[in-house]
């Protein structure tokens, strides 16, 4: 138990020392230019956030009914 407090405490006080500030670009480099028909540039959170596209909603479809599966000709015995 002893061991185990200073373990704690280090690993909370890594854990609070995170950025708390925007991101900007690193010294010399220039943020991304706007796309050719927007209006403006993107914020660095619009550049962060993933697209719909890239994480689409799961799908899950739940069997609401009993039904029989059809006959599935490749769904062979194990030779």
């Amino acid at each position: 138990m002893i061991r185990l407090l200073p373990t704690a405490a280090l690993l909370l006080a890594l854990a609070a020392c995170g950025g708390r500030e925007p991101l900007r670009p690193a010294a010399g480099e220039q943020m991304p230019l706007a796309p050719q028909q927007a209006a403006r540039a993107p914020t660095t959170d619009e550049l962060l956030t993933p697209p719909p596209t890239l994480r689409p909603d799961r799908v899950d479809e739940v069997l609401r009914r009993s039904e029989e599966r059809q006959d599935d000709r490749f769904d062979l015995p194990p030779p």
